[in-house]
């Protein structure tokens, strides 16, 4: 009998020390386990101080940039003289592409880094003459704007070219607050609508050029405007025959919107970007039209160079222009643009 419950009662000891070994790893697994979670989570909260800490604190070595904003078909085929001219100058500039709904600037249709993953996720269809050429840099321009270091903002089309370093060509944009916008009265019946009356009133109808070089705050006006905007989309379409009321909204919006918003005294009034609209002289017919002229093989002469230096002098253009060309085309005369290039670094 007594041998029996010394039996159990070693049984019985041997049950504590078991639970009793059970409760201290128990305890001492969930002290590490709180102990490693808190540590992550000290790590976590650390990493997201740091960030909001150099969210307020202004990078010393940071200076205010200039936002490229391209508006191109697809793929950038004179991006290699936009390589050179960008290189060696990072932390001055951002760059934006607006291409076709789909495209990525991919290792496959890029060779620059600097153009690597720069499309817009959410660009729209563009078509010439239609309301979704001004709804494209109004999304380039939101991208933009969402970084504070972005003081000035330059269309561009994928058939510009700069004319002038970097350095030269940021010093020029930053010299001035103001806008280079060309902005003009428009007092042909053929543009405006009559329709467009009483928000957009005949007095503050304009016409330019719209490759334009915005301000900060020019570009929120541009971002932020819901009753411009409305009327071009409502009001400028295409009419048949390009006839009646063609307001061509690429070359009308911004100016509008902006004499709209009483800013005209904040804006220099004239365009960067040479394009060459004067076809008296040409005998082609397709020279003649709503673009300007597209350069070609046979236009690549050093007196072609000459001319564009001296208009640049006379003008302050920065960025020549060649519209509607091919790859090809751009590879046969991108060699002499590569040399204006050169000829023209200040």
């Amino acid at each position: 009998m007594k041998k029996k419950v010394s039996q159990q009662k070693l049984l019985y000891r041997w049950k504590r020390k078991v639970y009793a070994t059970l409760m201290f790893a128990f305890c001492f697994g969930t002290f590490v386990f709180i102990q490693a979670r808190f540590a992550s989570i000290q790590a976590r909260f650390n990493r997201i101080s740091a960030s909001l800490d150099s969210l307020k604190k202004p990078r010393l070595d940071q200076r205010p940039q200039i936002a490229f904003l391209f508006i191109a078909r697809n793929r950038l085929p004179l991006e290699f003289v936009w390589d050179a001219f960008f290189k060696g100058e990072d932390g001055k500039f951002s760059i934006y592409v607006h291409s076709r709904p789909g495209f990525v600037l991919n290792e496959a249709t890029t060779r620059s880094k600097y153009f690597l993953d720069r499309q817009l996720n959410d660009s729209i269809q563009v078509d010439w003459g239609e309301s979704t050429m001004i709804e494209a840099e109004r999304v380039l321009l939101r991208h933009a704007l969402r970084d504070s270091f972005n003081h000035r903002f330059v269309f561009l089309s994928d058939s510009c070219i700069p004319l002038y370093s970097f350095s030269y060509t940021y010093n020029y944009i930053m010299s001035t607050p103001t806008s280079f916008v060309d902005s003009f009265a428009d007092t042909k019946d053929s543009r405006y609508n009559p329709r467009m009356n009483p928000i957009i009133p005949v007095r503050n109808w304009r016409k330019g050029s719209q490759w334009v070089v915005l301000n900060r705050k020019h570009a929120e006006i541009v971002v932020n405007d819901t009753s411009v905007f409305p009327m071009f989309q409502q009001h400028c379409r295409p009419a048949e025959g390009w006839k009646e009321h063609n307001c061509i909204p690429d070359e009308h919006y911004v100016q509008t919107l902006l004499s709209q918003k009483g800013v005209d005294s904040e804006l220099t009034r004239r365009s960067l970007t040479h394009s060459a609209w004067d076809l008296s002289s040409s005998k082609s017919n397709e020279r003649r039209g709503w673009h300007p002229m597209t350069y070609k093989f046979s236009d690549a002469t050093p007196d072609l160079i000459q001319s564009i230096k001296v208009s640049i002098r006379k003008t302050n253009i920065l960025f020549g222009r060649n519209e509607t060309i091919h790859y090809n085309v751009c590879i046969s005369f991108s060699f002499f643009l590569a040399m204006a290039l050169a000829l023209l670094q200040t």
